[in-house]
């Protein structure tokens, strides 16, 4: 009888999850076919679901519209997301790796200040930072986009640290015996054994990075320096909005995110399931 009451459970629960996985994903598949329809036809009542004719000049005429080089866009969105990545993953594991395995008077008060400065909104440093690249004369370069991932971030510290708890530390006891140094543990041990909370943690910076629409949209201010999100916003004019060729692009600007999601989702789900074992 409770094995019964348990599938009956478990099919309901599935049931349910594929619901809103399926609610969810609406607004994906509209987008998509949204992308080859005409623009007549995109806001017609009552809604159409397939486009009477697909209109797959869509992207090509979105990859070029009104004078934007997406390909140099694309370019300029990995020459900020690919280094700020790669800088948030050092500090932040570095750091990381010292709460977890350093025990010095104060780590817990200090751990739990970078905790709390989460709680600090973005629009409180947005200005004395503009100031400070402003006074470096770094304004409509692509370096104060780059330079931020440098100085790490509190909630990839918090992941890192949590999984580096979850690993035994007789293997820092075993490296110290052999003599290696803290940092050579760290990235001769440590790091090898982080594939799933890098890719996590990979998967958050990038897509936060590559989606970013606000930092650009401060510090840019040549056409040629815009980034992918730039250029989607390029689409909505003064007194109308090319949404046919807005959705085209923001179909083709989702490729990044799906392809690393696709190529990592292995190690992210064991990533955010072991992040939470050990407090």
């Amino acid at each position: 009888m409770k094995n019964k009451r348990s599938k009956t459970a478990l099919s309901l629960t599935y049931a349910f999850l594929i619901f809103v996985a399926a609610v969810d994903l609406i607004p994906f598949f509209w987008m998509i076919l949204s992308s080859f329809k005409p623009l007549a036809e995109i806001f017609v009542f009552p809604p159409k679901l397939l486009p009477s004719a697909w209109a797959f000049s869509n992207y090509r005429s979105a990859w070029r519209a009104g004078g934007l080089n997406f390909t140099r866009m694309f370019g300029n969105s990995m020459l900020v997301a690919l280094p700020f990545t790669l800088g948030c993953i050092v500090t932040s594991s570095l750091a990381a790796f010292s709460f977890a395995r350093i025990r010095f008077r104060g780590s817990e008060l200090v751990f739990m200040c970078l905790i709390a400065s989460m709680m600090i909104p973005v629009s409180v440093t947005m200005i004395p930072t503009f100031l400070l690249f402003r006074n470096l004369r770094l304004i409509d370069t692509l370096y104060p986009l780059i330079a931020r991932g440098f100085f790490g971030q509190a909630f990839v510290i918090f992941l890192m640290r949590q999984f580096y708890m979850t690993l035994p530390k007789e293997l820092d006891d075993a490296a110290f015996v052999d003599g290696y140094s803290r940092l050579r543990i760290w990235w001769k041990i440590i790091m090898p054994l982080s594939k799933p909370i890098l890719a996590t943690v990979i998967i958050f910076v990038f897509q936060q990075v590559y989606n970013d629409f606000q930092n650009p949209l401060i510090y840019i201010n040549s056409t040629a320096k815009f980034t992918v999100q730039l250029g989607l916003a390029s689409f909505r004019g003064l007194y109308a909005t090319r949404y046919d060729l807005l959705m085209a692009a923001s179909v083709f600007t989702l490729v990044p995110i799906l392809a690393l999601y696709l190529s990592a989702q292995k190690y992210f789900v064991e990533g955010i399931a072991m992040t939470g074992l050990k407090g």
